[in-house]
């Protein structure tokens, strides 16, 4: 996963080698946390093998930490479960500090009133 060069150049080593492959995956899933992916969707997204994203979703599962159904995942809507994860407050920090706070309100006015077409119908 790249990192922009003002994170690189501000954060300590330490912090970069503490974020996980789970860390990782976690807060790519709860940075969309109104969408469910697949396996390779997450690890296309966060440049991470396949097979690595994948192990790291199971074990997240077994935490009851991500849900998932047929091919795809999706964060868990358990918020104090999510507070008892430390990689969840590691990652969220760490994405917070690259990306700027999440500003729901701007989400929403932003967001398409139509889904996208490869979001099927229930």
């Amino acid at each position: 996963m790249s990192i922009d060069r003002d994170t690189f150049e501000n954060t300590s080593e330490d912090e970069l080698k503490e974020l996980s492959v789970p860390d990782q995956v976690l807060g790519f899933l709860a940075a969309h946390g109104d969408r469910a992916f697949k396996a390779s969707e997450i690890a296309s997204q966060i440049g991470i093998d396949e097979g690595a994203v994948s192990t790291s979703l199971s074990r997240l599962k077994d935490r009851s930490l991500v849900e998932h159904k047929a091919a795809y995942w999706a964060v868990t809507d358990d918020t104090d479960r999510l507070d008892g994860y430390s990689g969840y407050e590691r990652a969220t920090a760490l994405f917070n500090e690259q990306v700027g706070e999440e500003e729901k309100q701007s989400w929403r006015e932003h967001s398409p009133s139509e889904p996208h077409p490869s979001v099927e119908n229930e």
